[in-house]
């Protein structure tokens, strides 16, 4: 018989809400039973517990996790500032996680909440949807079939509204490096310049983040990172006078030609069969790239975050049932933590900086 397992989800109304859906993905699998919730709002839990039809709800995690024992927890909050504490109590607790993105505030935190899982030897998964998406599987294998050519570079942007600079950074940039790494392998340096109005920005400039994430600077990021075989990537960030989130993306240039690809289950993706990237001058057409392939009709239908938070979610229990790290892990969402406090570490002593980041806390914060 198939295994029932007993999942619990984190919220915190107010202070993060419960995420992109990460807590009523477990409705669409036959396979768990949602046992508690969590959150310290009376009304917010009470809510919760009614549209999840969890059969206890506590006001503290930490109760939840003794009493109910279950075997996975949502990890909800969009808010940072507890990610480790709660992440470290499930682990402690020999629950797996499923954990809204960015993964923590600091690469203490993020060391932290690993070596948690990694003593307990339970999984942790981010909420990195695009990962999971069958249209990036298209992309690589693109990439494999030799389609664009030599990797070359990787070009991506944030949202750049209202959060256009630091906050973009850390809250959309997030899902971007990851796209890099998938595609690409892990950045070995970065060199970034932060601006505050035109100028190179000071300690005087940092100020603190929405949504718990800690020190952010700056209103404009231009960050530079190499990769192995000379494979260069980009990220930009600045408050947008025009075309606010229409650029959030990323574009892979390669020797042949390059692909388009924003984020989500089903994102917009493209390819041209162009090795000048100059569709204007050779009159090269873009080509849809789909989950059935290139030019080829979606088969699939786009329900927005619904598909592919259930994408993450089996593949989380297929991860635990293989003693296998999930397809978007801890490791993943350090490495992509990383990858945005590498820009403030670099900006402040104002050269290239090596990744793994020696100094692991927030480089704003020791500046």
């Amino acid at each position: 018989m198939a295994r029932t397992y007993r999942v619990a989800v984190v919220g915190r109304t107010g202070k993060g809400e419960y995420g992109h859906g990460l807590d009523v993905v477990w409705k669409a699998l036959d396979n768990v039973e949602i046992v508690a919730v969590a959150d310290e709002d009376d009304k917010g839990r009470a809510a919760a517990a009614a549209r999840l039809g969890a059969r206890s709800a506590y006001a503290d995690y930490r109760d939840m996790l003794d009493k109910e024992r279950p075997q996975i927890v949502s990890v909800a909050d969009r808010w940072l500032d507890q990610h480790r504490d709660v992440v470290v109590a499930c682990a402690r607790a020999g629950a797996n996680v499923l954990l809204e993105k960015p993964m923590a505030r600091t690469l203490v935190e993020a060391d932290d909440m690993t070596t948690a899982c990694e003593t307990h030897h339970v999984k942790l998964a981010i909420a990195h949807q695009t990962r999971y998406s069958p249209r990036l599987k298209r992309v690589r294998e693109l990439i494999d079939a030799g389609r664009l050519g030599d990797l070359l570079e990787l070009r991506g942007r944030g949202k750049e509204d209202s959060r256009g600079g630091g906050e973009d950074l850390m809250v959309l940039g997030t899902h971007v490096f990851d796209l890099m790494r998938f595609l690409a392998g892990d950045a070995r340096w970065c060199f970034a310049r932060v601006l505050q109005k035109g100028k190179p920005a000071t300690k005087a400039d940092v100020s603190e983040g929405g949504e718990g994430m800690g020190p952010v600077l700056g209103d404009q990021i231009m960050a530079l990172y190499g990769f192995d075989g000379g494979v260069r990537g980009t990220f930009d960030t600045e408050k947008a006078k025009d075309g606010a989130g229409r650029r959030f993306g990323l574009t892979v240039y390669g020797s042949k030609g390059l692909v388009q690809l924003t984020t989500g289950s089903l994102p917009a993706a493209c390819f041209l069969d162009d090795p000048s990237w100059f569709p204007g001058k050779s009159k090269a057409e873009w080509q849809d790239i789909t989950s059935a392939g290139l030019v080829k009709p979606e088969p699939l239908k786009d329900d927005g975050l619904a598909s592919g938070n259930v994408w993450i979610a089996k593949d989380l229990i297929d991860a635990i049932e293989q003693d296998r790290q999930p397809l978007g892990g801890m490791y993943d969402g350090r490495a992509a933590l990383e990858m945005i406090l590498a820009a403030y570490e670099s900006h402040r002593f104002d050269r290239p900086v090596d990744l793994p980041l020696e100094n692991r806390k927030h480089p704003l914060a020791v500046w």
